[in-house]
Formats: C-alpha cells, sequence, structure tokens
C-alpha cells in the first residue's frame, strides 16, 4: 500500500541502501542521491527515484535521511551549492542516521529550528546485514512532531526504535556509547581469538566455548565466523572504527574523561589502519595480532600461512 509522505534520501552506501530499499517495500517513494552512479542505478531499479543533487533529492519531501559518513558529508549535502535545505518545504523532518558527535547534532538541531524545520536524531546499529533485512536497531530523539513524521519510516527500517527524549543529540550519545562498548569488544574479540589459537587451541572449538561462556559477546558471535572462514569481505570496515573510536574519544577528550579501555582499542584500529586494512571487514583486527604470533585463526595455528 502506498505511503503518503515522500521521502528523500541522501547517502545509499552499505547501510543508505538497504534502508532506502526497505523504504520502497514498505510502499513510500524514495528519491534519493549518492555520488555513485551505480547506487543511483540501484535504487532506480528498485523502484525509486535517482536526483542529480542532495536539492532535488529533498524537492516536495516531507522526511528528509541522510545516512553519510560524518559531519563534513552533513554540511555538504545540508548547506552545499547543491544542498538540500532550501528545498525542503517548511515544517519539514531531518532524519540524521549517521555516527557523529552529539554536540554536533545539538548545534544542527538548533540551525534547522531556525529555518523551521525538525531534526530527528536517529543513528543506527546493525550493519549493512541488518539494514539489508529491515532489522536495525535506531537510537532516536527529538520533538513529538519529529517522531510523527519520521516513524513509519524508521519502522520500515528497524527491528525496534528507541525514543530517548525530547532533544537532538541524546540518540548520538546513546550512539557513541553502543560505538565504545562494541569497538572494545570487537577487539577483544580478535585478540582473544589470536591468543587462544597461537597456544595451539582449536579455532573453531574455541569459539564454539568462548560464544556460550562469560567472555563471549554479541561481537564475539558475529565476527569470529568471518575470522574462521578467512572470509573478510567488508558488512563494515575497519575504517568506520577508525571515525567512530575516534569520535569517542574526542568526546572524552571534551569532558576530561579518561577512557583507557576505548584508548587501547583504538590503537589496534589504527594498527590495522596502518597496515592497510582500513577496507575490509572489521574482523580483520584479527589480522594485527597474527602478524605478531604466526598463527593464522583460520588455519588453527598454521604459522606459516599467518598473514
Amino acid at each position: 500500500m502506498p505511503q503518503t509522505a515522500p521521502i528523500g534520501f541522501i547517502g545509499l552506501g552499505a547501510m543508505g541502501a538497504g534502508m532506502a530499499a526497505n523504504l520502497l517495500r514498505a510502499g513510500f517513494e524514495v528519491t534519493g542521491f549518492d555520488l555513485r552512479r551505480a547506487a543511483l542505478d540501484d535504487l532506480a531499479g528498485r523502484g525509486g527515484r535517482a536526483a542529480a543533487s542532495p536539492r532535488v533529492a529533498a524537492e516536495g519531501a516531507a522526511v528528509l535521511i541522510l545516512m553519510v559518513v560524518n559531519d563534513a558529508k552533513i554540511e555538504a549535502a545540508l548547506f552545499g551549492a547543491e544542498g538540500a535545505l532550501d528545498a525542503l518545504p517548511a515544517g519539514a523532518t531531518v532524519v540524521l542516521s549517521s555516527t557523529v558527535a552529539a554536540g554536533y547534532v545539538r548545534g544542527l538541531g538548533e540551525r534547522l529550528a531556525a529555518r523551521g524545520l525538525h531534526l530527528l536524531d536517529a543513528p543506527v546499529s546493525g550493519g549493512a546485514t541488518g539494514a539489508a533485512a529491515g532489522k536495525l536497531t535506531i537510537m532516536a530523539s527529538g520533538s513529538e512532531a519529529a517522531f510523527a513524521a519520521a516513524g513509519a519510516a524508521l519502522e520500515a527500517c528497524s527491528q525496534k526504535v528507541y525514543r530517548l527524549g525530547d532533544q537532538p543529540g541524546i540518540g548520538s550519545t546513546v550512539k557513541a556509547v553502543n560505538q565504545l562498548l562494541a569497538g572494545v569488544n570487537l577487539v577483544t574479540a580478535a585478540e582473544g581469538m589470536a591468543f587462544g589459537v597461537a597456544q595451539g587451541a582449536d579455532p573453531k572449538v574455541l569459539y564454539e566455548v568462548i560464544r556460550g561462556a562469560a567472555g563471549g559477546s554479541w561481537m564475539f558471535e558475529n565476527r569470529v565466523p568471518h575470522m574462521l572462514a578467512d572470509d573478510y569481505t567488508p558488512t563494515s570496515a575497519v575504517d568506520i572504527w577508525v571515525k567512530d573510536l575516534g569520535l569517542v574519544l574526542d568526546t572524552g577528550k571534551a569532558l576530561k574523561m579518561p577512557l583507557p579501555m576505548a584508548a587501547a582499542a583504538y590503537q589496534v584500529v589504527m594498527m590495522a589502519a596502518a597496515q592497510g586494512l582500513g577496507p575490509i571487514d572489521d574482523a580483520g583486527f584479527v589480522k594485527v595480532y597474527e602478524s605478531f604470533t604466526g598463527a593464522k585463526v583460520a588455519g588453527g595455528n598454521r604459522k606459516d600461512e599467518a598473514k
């Protein structure tokens, strides 16, 4: 059944493409923009409309969703020469699903309000797989008007929408906590597997034991199979953690709050990036440890194959 509120969508990457596809399946009219022609062609092939610029994507949209990589891209998408802002009708709602600092989001909310627009702070968790399946967790905060405008669209993309408060910035704060914990858990999953395999443990048995024991975690259960399969096709890339844990640490610095666990994990993230692993799946953090031990998790302690 067709939905009545037209949606503009900016950022059709691994996450955005899945979200847009679910909106189309739910009956929304979606006009999307991305810098990559292939992403626009994919959207059009699913029944959406490809836009030549952010401005065109926003024309007549009651809701504009942004899923771009950082605040610089948000600024360009909204306020740039071909930005979306002036094309949005009065009273429209901007849904910001990017992972950015809460302070930036609060300031953006004030700037949009001055133009008669609403901001829904709505970062997501679940990766490309969750986006494609419509099973994201969305951490949202904003006014009642923003939730009323965007609620149905968020439901189409998610398995759970948390309403965290009436001010933009709360959602991004909760997302930062999630990224701190997820990043630390991911790095320690890689560290633990490499530690066990270096001592001769069977990696598959090790995985089965730990996933059901107190040391397990969602990240351990989800990412270790990538390590075991030696498959680093990116679902969430190493480079994402350069940005996200960097953002966490910048926020801690602003608060004058030490974050030693996040800082330690970030050093592993940067070692991976320095080794040229940035574009691969983030389970690739295990390769940092394999480079020290000489034992490859996928090979079960075959030291001659560790690379």
